[in-house]
């Protein structure tokens, strides 16, 4: 573990000043509609409008903060990324729809893409023209990424995919699908796994909605039957999918969680004024609890902030690996202690299935400790990564008797 300085300087300051005031000049109008729309259960919250406002971010260079001037970011620092998060989350600003190219995607490709990919791609994550999707999930090879069975082969000039994907967030409005696939056939785990990048337009790709507890529809079914990309559309070399593919996971605990904190304290916000507003602050069980949940939010963000600066100077330690495990459980209890304050009227929903806030909340909530690794797979790449202990034992294959 090293001691970083979690304070923000007179620059970053002025700069958090220039942040708030750009986002209350322009968050009126027709995008002051859009505050507050958006996020886990609710994606489809003015959708098209939310789009236009991200690629109004863009036109005015609010998108892509971190990246190298070169590849059309502005190379802010580290502190000054977190603060844009910040008072972009507090200033209730529509959840913007090109996280996963912006967040995700883009930082892999300047990191390991080819000089032709990154003029292909970039520009247009830069300006919210093509929207992106992650093909990692699996049927039988959820937290387990190693398991895909995915595979894909060189055909041509052309890769040549069939298998299927599950839970790949917003699949349905995706320009482009970045996929881990099994490109070795005779190979196991993580070793002959590509990462390619594929148009989800074609005949090839099927996508089905998975219908939530909430209601909606984010998270779908994506299939791959003869599905085709150019055979330059693998970034790194063929077989290095692995590596590539956990780039692309340590970017994601990138400074955009600081932001989804700030939503959390929002929620919390809410929760606390439905408390006081049944009564039910009085109660000393529900009083202690949202005491609780206040002090594990405020240790959210101060681990947030050493593990981001932790693995921007290139000293990444353990805290890393807690994060996932620490929000998801917090965040899961914040659900469960929302019904617990709304009490009978949570069990009631509006015409059609209409959820308020604090249901969904809960709802969406039941998840967490689910999707993007599992609280068990996180354990386990603890013990055995981080405390160096044994691995679990895995099952083995029956053996088969030999005939006589």
């Amino acid at each position: 573990m090293i001691d970083v300085d979690l304070t923000y300087s007179a620059e970053d300051e002025a700069f958090r000043a220039e942040v708030r005031a750009w986002l209350a000049d322009h968050l009126v109008g027709e995008w002051a509609a859009l505050r507050g729309t958006g996020g886990n259960g609710r994606d489809h919250e003015s959708y098209e409008g939310r789009l236009a406002w991200n690629r109004y971010l863009a036109e005015h260079g609010w998108t892509c903060l971190g990246w190298p001037e070169e590849h059309g970011g502005r190379g802010l620092p580290l502190f000054q990324q977190v603060i844009f998060h910040e008072e972009y989350a507090r200033a209730d600003a529509p959840v913007r729809v090109n996280h996963l190219g912006e967040e995700l995607l883009g930082p892999t490709l300047i990191a390991h893409g080819t000089t032709a990919q990154q003029e292909r791609f970039l520009p247009r994550i830069v300006a919210a023209d093509e929207l992106w999707c992650q093909g990692y999930s699996e049927p039988g090879a959820g937290s387990d990424l190693a398991g895909v069975r995915t595979r894909a082969r060189l055909k041509g000039d052309q890769w040549v995919v069939d298998g299927q994907k599950v839970w790949t967030s917003n699949a349905h409005l995706s320009d482009w699908c970045f996929v881990v696939c099994r490109t070795d056939a005779g190979s196991s785990r993580h070793h002959g796994l590509s990462y390619l990048l594929v148009p989800m337009d074609q005949p090839g790709v099927e996508v089905r909605p998975i219908q939530q507890l909430t209601g909606t529809s984010e998270f779908n079914e994506v299939f791959f039957d003869g599905a085709v990309t150019g055979a330059d559309m693998v970034v790194g070399e063929p077989g290095d999918g692995w590596k590539v593919a956990m780039a692309t996971l340590g970017f994601e605990r990138g400074v955009s969680t600081i932001g989804q904190q700030v939503g959390f304290a929002r929620e919390l916000e809410t929760v606390e004024e439905a408390a006081r507003a049944n009564g039910t602050i009085d109660d000393p069980g529900i009083a202690v609890r949202l005491s609780q949940a206040h002090v594990g939010l405020e240790v959210l963000r101060l681990h947030a902030l050493r593990t981001l600066s932790a693995y921007d100077s290139g000293s990444e330690g353990p805290e890393a690996s807690v994060s996932k495990l620490l929000w998801a459980r917090w965040h899961r209890d914040l659900g469960e202690l929302a019904m617990d304050v709304v009490g009978l009227a949570g069990l009631t929903t509006g015409d059609d299935y209409a959820l308020d806030r604090l249901q969904s909340l809960f709802l969406f909530s039941r998840a967490d400790t689910i999707y993007g690794g599992s609280d068990e797979i996180q354990r386990n790449i603890i013990a055995e990564r981080v405390l160096g202990l044994p691995r679990e034992p895995r099952p083995q294959e029956p053996r088969r008797e030999a005939r006589a």
